[in-house]
């Protein structure tokens, strides 16, 4: 079944407009959360309007961000579904203001008509927490013969994932499932170098499951796609070091670093400045 179990790390990522080549550079791609919601976990409500969104954008791009994810709607735990027409309303304007910006730009959606006039209005990628299981979101980036795809995993969805998430072996299934949503892109045609994949901490596992995910990073690599850790401000790292969502920003750092050394292509991150600058150190002393 299509070109997977090739066991060596990915060389490109080609995301649009752009192509990302790891022979080129040893640091992750750092790539800088754009919340245009009122109620993201960490921060909600900061960047609401387009204009504070795109002053938010012109900081990480000033500050070394390598490609700006856009999402209008929280998927926080417990978080309601947005109505379409409202994630539209708040991510189009941002797109439209940061489409000539010289960055490469990602969507956070799940929706395949958000999808589809996200890429219409200028961005390169598409990042689906439902790694295209919703109704039309792998015909909507079918569509497009260029954008990249991160696919994650998660379990049950956002109102219900963190009830008591149970595995019988959390790294296998994760992987297994990334595999088999992965497979079926190339089965219809998507080049292998468009795809990166997520194994989606937080998102349906318990504070041991997150912590095997990372303590084990590098077999997600071994599928041979550019593998994204997002842990940044997340609760897992909450409940190790006891600090509120704003106070984890050292231990967002560390842990975007951890999953570095571990083969991490893609850090997903709040705190664009402080993990630019510890990646370029890390970057410094690889052989």
């Amino acid at each position: 079944m299509g070109n997977l179990g090739i066991h060596k790390m990915p060389t490109t990522w080609r995301c649009g407009r752009f192509l990302f080549d790891f022979n080129k550079r040893k640091r992750p791609i750092v790539m800088g959360i754009l919340n245009a919601t009122p109620d993201s976990f960490s921060d909600g409500g900061m960047f609401r309007t387009a204009k504070d969104a795109l002053a938010q954008a012109e900081r990480m791009i000033a500050n070394g961000v390598d490609l700006i994810d856009i999402g209008g709607e929280s998927t926080r735990p417990g978080a309601e579904p947005v109505p379409l027409q409202e994630e539209l309303d708040r991510v189009l304007p941002v797109i439209e203001g940061l489409k000539d910006c010289g960055i490469p730009l990602s969507i956070d959606t799940y929706k395949a008509e958000t999808m589809r006039k996200a890429l219409v209005a200028g961005v390169d990628c598409v990042n689906d927490i439902w790694a295209l299981r919703q109704e039309g979101a792998l015909k909507a980036v079918l569509e497009s013969n260029s954008c990249g795809i991160v696919l994650m995993h998660m379990q049950r969805d956002p109102l219900t994932m963190q009830f008591n998430p149970e595995y019988r072996n959390v790294i296998e299934e994760v992987r297994q499932f990334l595999k088999d949503r992965a497979n079926l892109l190339i089965e219809n045609g998507v080049g292998f170098d468009r795809i990166a994949i997520d194994p989606g901490f937080g998102f349906g596992k318990s504070l041991e499951h997150n912590l095997s995910m990372l303590s084990n990073f590098s077999q997600f690599s071994s599928l041979g796609f550019p593998v994204l850790a997002g842990i940044s401000r997340k609760s897992m790292l909450g409940k190790v070091t006891g600090k509120e969502t704003n106070d984890r920003v050292s231990a967002s750092v560390a842990a975007a670093v951890m999953a570095a050394d571990r083969g991490a292509r893609i850090v997903r991150v709040h705190d664009v400045p402080e993990t630019v600058d510890a990646l370029k150190l890390w970057e410094a002393v690889q052989p």
